[in-house]
């Protein structure tokens, strides 16, 4: 039986209300279908979403991660004229220093590819780091890129942003209903069951983040996609670190990035020797390595306390990638059913890997990003992606369980 918020039937339906899930339904009903259904077992936006620490670059590691910073970060500043609000992007400029000839080699290369599709990425040395940087301790790096044009969003105002958009635009939100399986025919999909009922579609887009494995094996299709713990803290405010003086700054080699927050430091990071999983305690040990390693790098850090400091499971994939394509069956591709995973980079890609699981749920291709290598097809049964991870990304695992 249906409630009156419940639907007998949807032109498409969407699983999932993080970022990715709520900008495809907005996408899905920007392009022109009539009743599109957001479903959430929880509520909008309380997972991940609001627990991110909202990086947006598009200093990407490889060509696909490049356009998918870029049309993301247009998006965000496009939203208020698009929307009549945003999510509160920011231009900062980002960093990620050298600290090694080998950094440097591959820094170069990768400042090459991304110089070629049009981002604006410049080669620092090591003296221009610590002028674009006076809260770096002097000497420290051989250099670094740096792109004026990266910032961040605010992620609590993200979720509020595709909210709006979500109301606005007349996607129907259903919170507090769980997706239970597709009804399938011998054409595709025909329908979704939920906690609440079935909706009769055509067209189903599945999300989920950390728990997209989970909403895969519901829908009969295996999707290597896991959650690993992610770790944010923020400083008490100090004169040195007003955001003139400190532009965003990624310390790949620690797996460890920084920006400005409230008058402080908001760093992030992820322990790389954690096997995945849902624990969101905080690691007190690992986060004190880490604040040692940000006092060598931002000596004023050392002195000053913490103001807030929290723990959330973000989704990766063995490769770092996203994950953008039809839903795969040992028969072949499964019609109507799309796949769409941002790879734990939500913020940094998430409106564009939702605008380009709109278009190829719609149409089978998408002019946002080059999604052909993107698809599940590039996993073999145990997950091992033919791709070669994304060499920035954060020090997520490349396994689905543990050892």
């Amino acid at each position: 039986m249906h409630s009156a918020r419940h639907p007998a039937a949807a032109d498409a339906v969407v699983v999932g209300g993080g970022t990715v899930g709520a900008w495809c339904a907005y996408f899905l009903r920007q392009a022109g279908l009539d009743r599109v259904v957001l479903l959430e077992k929880g509520s909008l936006g309380q997972g991940a979403s609001s627990r991110a620490a909202g990086v947006v670059r598009m200093q990407g590691g490889t060509p696909e991660a490049v356009c998918l910073g870029r049309w993301s970060r247009e998006f965000y500043l496009r939203q208020d004229a698009e929307i009549g609000t945003d999510s509160g992007f920011v231009t900062q400029g980002y960093l990620l220093p050298c600290f090694t000839e080998a950094d440097v080699d591959a820094a170069r290369q990768r400042m090459a590819m991304q110089v070629s599709l049009g981002i604006a990425v410049r080669w620092l040395d090591s003296a221009e780091v610590d002028a674009v940087n006076p809260t770096l301790a002097p000497g420290q790096t051989l250099g670094g890129t740096f792109c004026a044009d990266d910032g961040f969003i605010t992620p609590t105002r993200n979720v509020a942003a595709y909210t709006v958009a979500l109301v606005r635009s007349g996607v129907e939100v259903l919170e507090r209903t769980a997706f239970g399986g597709l009804e399938l025919d011998a054409e595709g999909v025909r329908g979704v069951t939920t906690s609440s009922g079935r909706i009769g579609t055509g067209l189903v887009v599945l999300t989920g983040g950390p728990k997209l494995a989970e909403v895969g094996a519901l829908a009969g299709i295996q999707v290597p996609a896991g959650g690993a713990r992610h770790q944010v803290a923020v400083t008490e405010q100090h004169p040195d670190l007003q955001p003139a003086r400190v532009p965003m700054v990624f310390d790949l080699a620690a797996g460890l990035y920084w920006r400005p927050e409230e008058g402080g430091l908001l760093f992030g990071m992820s322990n790389p020797d954690e096997p995945p999983g849902e624990d969101r305690r905080v690691d007190m040990s690992y986060l004190a390595l880490m604040r040692e390693r940000l006092a060598r790098l931002v000596p004023v850090t050392a002195s000053l306390g913490l103001r807030r400091i929290w723990a959330a499971t973000i989704d990766f994939t063995p490769d770092h990638l996203p994950i953008i394509g039809p839903a795969l069956t040992p028969a072949g591709p499964l019609r109507g059913v799309t796949v769409a995973s941002a790879g734990g980079a939500g913020m940094m890609w998430g409106p564009a890997v939702s605008r380009a699981a709109a278009d190829v749920a719609l149409t089978g291709s998408t002019g946002v990003v080059d999604v052909s290598a993107l698809g599940l097809d590039r996993f073999d049964e145990a997950g091992r992606s033919k791709l070669a991870a994304d060499p920035i990304a954060l020090p997520f695992p490349q396994t689905l369980s543990s050892p």
